[in-house]
């Protein structure tokens, strides 16, 4: 039986502190399905056995990422004797999923190696859930700094230490129908985008597109959705120079520039009073738009590549957002690979580093997904650059943004859900942008006054 669970948990909570987590949040934890193949997830909270040689490791991928990835645990299985040399467990995604990583870990039973999102490594690390990793420890199995993406690299490096391997970058990005930006005018004769940078440019291109759909030109979920608004938002705010953290201090402040809050939000109301931007779309009804011609432009993150690759006879195209304002900038995050706090002998410690170099080593598998690669010698490599539509994007990592660090922040989080929320309010209009950014305070002020409980 091959060592694999996937294992769920009901509803969506912030990530809760250590003591929370060890009280009423186990009865959380320990109310999801355990498999009887003693799963690491068993193992984690009710003692179950786990052979000495087998590595443990814990996940939040599901769909064609889960897929993916369950192919490239093969080779490690396949490298080192079989099933059992490899215990993989997928949880829920989002906040589920970090609390579990943090009770495993403070219950003394945490997986070898865990997934995680740089924006939330941090708080797992300043909760001190995680095992820093040294320049000998990367060393010991061919790995150095000089192997990964500069950007998220620096990212991960928290009070001076190595605190994540970042697998990939993933960007917010722009998809295009082919078919409608032809008829634009939009396309160079080599079937390449034309250059729609500058604000001025990029809404004229918006208004050739209404003419050609007659009715949407740019698609973008807003509806039972919060992410998506906030990914919109944050990538825009940051294409301006001046443009302050939302967030300062780890959390303790909000320290967004106003202004510049009121140009986004306000240019983002027109682009809407203009018909160029749907008032109201939910995630699915955001795809097929693009898909079926009604919008010759889809925001979101690179995986939904996945999505249009799905559809027959769907010509589309994807680039970085455009530099609409005083620089390139797209709000990102990342997969890391991470070691939850744990007493590790030597030997131990090289097979966790031995399980991520591998994992490293089948970064393209990971690229035919949309995720850029964070490990040069696959993101520099021949085959990556003829990998398409995913190369010609691959230069958004260089211009990531990623979320402000803070106890309750980073993807899937209370931060998220909260300031998305608003800013999806805005662009239904149901909410002036004022009025929003007053109920973003409010709402975020529990938190921003709160310590970390980690």
């Amino acid at each position: 039986m091959r060592a694999r669970t996937t294992i769920g948990s009901p509803g969506r909570g912030r990530l809760i502190g250590r003591r929370a987590l060890l009280g009423g949040g186990a009865a959380l934890a320990l109310s999801a399905p355990l498999s009887a193949c003693s799963s690491p997830l068993g193992a984690g909270f009710v003692g179950a056995e786990v052979a000495p040689e087998t590595l443990v490791f814990w996940n939040l991928f599901g769909g064609g990422d889960g897929g993916r990835m369950q192919d490239m645990e093969k080779v490690y299985e396949k490298a080192h004797g079989g099933a059992s040399a490899l215990q993989a467990t997928t949880l829920t995604w989002g906040n589920p999923y970090y609390s579990k990583v943090t009770l495993a870990t403070e219950g003394n039973q945490p997986p070898d190696v865990a997934v995680a999102h740089l924006t939330r490594a941090k708080p797992l690390w300043d909760g001190g859930v995680l095992d820093p990793i040294s320049d000998q420890d990367l060393a010991s199995v061919g790995l150095s700094e000089k192997d990964f993406n500069a950007k998220a690299w620096k990212a991960q490096v928290t009070d001076g230490k190595t605190i994540a391997i970042p697998l990939d970058t993933h960007p917010f990005v722009m998809f295009y129908n082919t078919d409608v930006l032809t008829k634009a005018g939009l396309l160079e004769s080599d079937g390449t985008l034309t250059d729609l940078s500058g604000i001025d440019t990029f809404e004229a291109a918006l208004e050739e597109i209404k003419g050609v759909t007659g009715a949407g030109a740019l698609t973008s979920a807003n509806v039972s959705e919060t992410a998506t608004p906030w990914r919109l938002f944050w990538t825009l705010y940051n294409q301006h120079q001046d443009a302050t953290p939302f967030l300062a201090d780890d959390g303790a402040r909000i320290s967004v520039n106003e202004n510049l809050y009121r140009d986004i939000t306000d240019r983002l109301t027109r682009w809407v009073s203009k018909g160029w931007l749907n008032r109201g779309i939910d995630y699915a009804g955001s795809q097929t738009e693009m898909a079926t011609g009604k919008a010759g432009i889809y925001l979101q993150g690179e995986w939904e590549i996945s999505t249009f690759q799905a559809i027959e006879d769907l010509r589309f195209g994807m680039a970085p957002i455009p530099t609409l304002f005083d620089r390139p900038a797209a709000h990102a995050d990342s997969h890391t690979f991470v070691l939850p706090r744990k007493d590790r002998t030597p030997a131990q410690l090289e097979q966790a580093l031995g399980f991520i170099k591998t994992m490293l080593e089948q970064s393209m598998t990971w690229a035919q997904g949309g995720h850029v690669p964070a490990y040069l010698p696959t993101f520099d490599s021949a085959e990556y650059a003829e990998l398409t539509p995913q190369s010609d994007y691959a230069s958004a990592a260089e211009h990531a943004f990623y979320d402000d660090a803070a106890w309750y922040g980073g993807s899937g989080s209370t931060f998220e859900d909260t300031v998305g929320a608003q800013l999806a309010l805005v662009q239904q209009g149901a909410m002036s942008p004022k009025a929003a950014l007053a109920a973003i305070r409010e709402r975020l002020s529990t938190y921003v006054d709160t310590p970390s409980p980690l």
